[in-house]
């Protein structure tokens, strides 16, 4: 059976495991070195590394004789979740979608919910401005915590300086330089991979003085859940990008346990 999973997540990853094991052939796309390095240790047979319309996707799966299309990018990656299942509508075949579950958020005065970055950027302004804060323009304390990813950066540093925004990235590359070309001090870029403990959390946050955490409800895998306790145990205020709600995943089959989607693959190629 020949499958094509679109990674980038370490679900993706627990996935590509469990179906290397089985008789499975797995072309796996990844949209960084990094990704398609993991993807490959992770057992898939062949990577892609790249952004790929619903077009492009169309001839990968022809020309690979794709037979089950899935799915398990980040919930954020609205496009990528997008240009599969339209890839897969066009070429006829099956479409599965992994989506890590939500995270249950604490009932807190301190968690403010956002339906996009740019509410999220107002938001943290509109924050600061209850505080009485006048530090926007000066490079001390009053800094913001930005645990949403390097690609959701600039809906923050276009509403405020740079200098008061500590961003933790993957040691990238890619992140580093795109820190840099949004103005991030040396010194505010934590470069760093994994997830971490609530303890951990909360002592960067002291040390760096934060006053306000903006993060994305990317589900436990994605580390939320700590992000939110450590800012919570400070009494620090975090703004919270929800998830984006994909109209066309209605009606698709849609699974949050990576065990569960690994045996509706194994199962179906046994019949």
């Amino acid at each position: 059976m020949n499958v094509l999973v679109m990674a980038g997540t370490s679900d993706a990853r627990e996935i590509i495991k469990c179906l290397s094991k089985g008789n499975v052939t797995i072309l796996a796309t990844a949209t960084t070195r990094h990704g398609t390095d993991l993807a490959l240790s992770s057992g898939a047979s062949k990577i892609l590394e790249g952004r790929f319309n619903s077009d492009q996707l169309l001839r990968i799966i022809n020309k690979n004789h794709i037979q089950i299309l899935i799915d398990a990018t980040h919930p954020f990656a609205s496009l990528a979740t997008q240009n599969a299942i339209t890839a897969s509508e066009n070429s006829g075949i099956r479409y599965i979608r992994f989506e890590r579950p939500q995270s249950e958020l604490p009932d807190s005065e301190l968690i403010h919910k956002c339906s996009s970055f740019e509410e999220a950027a107002h938001k943290i302004l509109e924050i600061k401005k209850e505080k009485k804060e006048d530090a926007l323009e000066k490079n001390q304390g009053g800094k913001i915590l930005h645990l949403a990813g390097v690609n959701t950066l600039h809906h923050l540093t276009k509403r405020i300086t740079p200098h008061l925004v500590v961003v933790r990235v993957l040691p990238a590359v890619y992140s580093i330089e795109k820190c840099f070309k949004l103005g991030i001090p040396h010194a505010n870029i934590v470069a760093m991979e994994g997830i971490f403990s609530t303890k951990f959390n909360r002592i960067l946050m002291e040390e760096y003085q934060i006053e306000i955490v903006l993060t994305k409800e990317s589900g436990d895998s994605g580390g939320v859940t700590s992000k939110i306790q450590a800012a919570l145990d400070l009494n620090i205020p975090v703004v919270i990008v929800m998830r984006p709600e994909i109209k066309e995943l209605q009606g698709k089959k849609v699974f949050d346990d990576v065990n569960c989607v690994c045996d509706e693959i194994l199962s179906n190629q046994e019949k």
